[in-house]
């Protein structure tokens, strides 16, 4: 066990991720795709349908993220900014880290595996280095999550959903001693398997965060609670790592993909919700801003916030506030409303 130390303000200081970040999952999914014993038969039909529909502009991304449990996954990939919801927001923040982080993340790598030779060019800048990897995830994600992706963000914004409910409620050691059946909590420790706890020397088993706090990321693909330290900041928070989808069923009702809904599809849901109201829950489907959905639905801007309103407090959608601008996603009953017409 990795036993995490929590000083007198940590308690007070554990947060949890505002939601899913494209560029993490895609990344945390490439050793469960190349690892049938990772996620088990759960992700059987989507490591299928994804390894068919792999290309050679992916290939580097398998040697970025290697199979083995045990291996390093690069850092740089799983954190980005706060606010961060698109693929291409993710990447921005990647491309933008400076170097002391990517010479930091190629000592790391080089601690635990031999490295391809061209992951030592990102942190010198080197623009045709991140160009290739930059253009690899974009590919991937649209081949392995992209089909997804609605539906894994109302996975994951449920579960942090009733996490701060539980946090709110009940406190924060009960949210940590409820985080996952692996996880445990006996104040003021919590203990976190050593399976795979990045950025910790391989023979130490003890963290004391001092204040430094404890970030908790849920993540779908990922099937393994996973502690990881900054490899170029001693005093940034701890993040913890943990699975949302628990069982078979979970990872089912995710990966069956969009419904394909057709014309006689959405005339059930028409006669239910009204026909632009309709089109508006279908649009948020992919998960947008209110311009977006306007642009899908067809209508104005003004009349998608007005129905977003209303279908918001109808509980079909969840509506989250980043500066200026907004992002709606579906909640599970909304995604369960748009493929239960099917």
């Amino acid at each position: 066990m990795l036993r995490i130390h929590f000083g007198p303000d940590d308690l007070g200081r554990v947060r949890l991720t505002p939601g899913p970040d494209p560029l993490a999952e895609a990344a945390l999914s490439l050793p469960v795709l190349q690892n049938r014993w990772m996620g088990g038969i759960a992700l059987d039909g989507w490591r299928h349908r994804t390894q068919r529909g792999l290309s050679p502009l992916m290939r580097p991304l398998l040697e970025l993220a290697p199979a083995g449990m045990g291996e390093y996954l690069p850092e740089a990939f799983l954190h980005a900014e706060d606010g961060a919801t698109t693929l291409g927001e993710s990447l921005e923040s990647v491309w933008a880290l400076p170097q002391k982080v990517w010479t930091a993340e190629l000592e790391c790598a080089l601690d635990h595996r031999p490295v391809p030779q061209w992951f030592g060019d990102l942190h010198t800048a080197d623009r045709p280095a991140a160009r290739t990897v930059d253009q690899a995830f974009r590919s991937y994600y649209d081949t392995a999550l992209a089909p997804y992706w609605s539906q894994v963000t109302a996975c994951v914004q449920a579960d942090r959903t009733r996490r701060i409910r539980t946090a709110a409620e009940q406190g924060v050691e009960h949210l940590l001693a409820t985080l996952h059946p692996t996880v445990h909590w006996e104040s003021p420790v919590l203990h976190v398997p050593c399976m795979h706890n990045e950025g910790f020397h391989r023979d130490f088993h003890d963290v004391h965060l001092a204040g430094r706090g404890l970030t908790l990321t849920p993540s779908f693909f990922w099937p393994h609670p996973t502690a990881r330290a900054h490899s170029a900041d001693d005093e940034a928070p701890i993040d913890l790592c943990y699975p949302v989808a628990l069982d078979l069923t979970a990872y089912q009702t995710v990966l069956t993909g969009p419904a394909g809904r057709g014309t006689g599809d959405l005339v059930r849901l028409t006669a239910l919700l009204g026909r632009t109201r309709a089109r508006v829950l279908d649009a948020v489907a992919d998960g947008g801003s209110t311009a977006q959905l306007a642009r899908r639905a067809g209508i104005s801007p003004a009349s998608a916030s007005e129905h977003a309103t209303v279908l918001r407090e109808a509980g079909l959608l969840t509506t989250r506030r980043t500066g200026p601008s907004v992002r709606h996603t579906l909640t599970p009953l909304g995604l369960a409303l748009l493929n239960g017409v099917t």
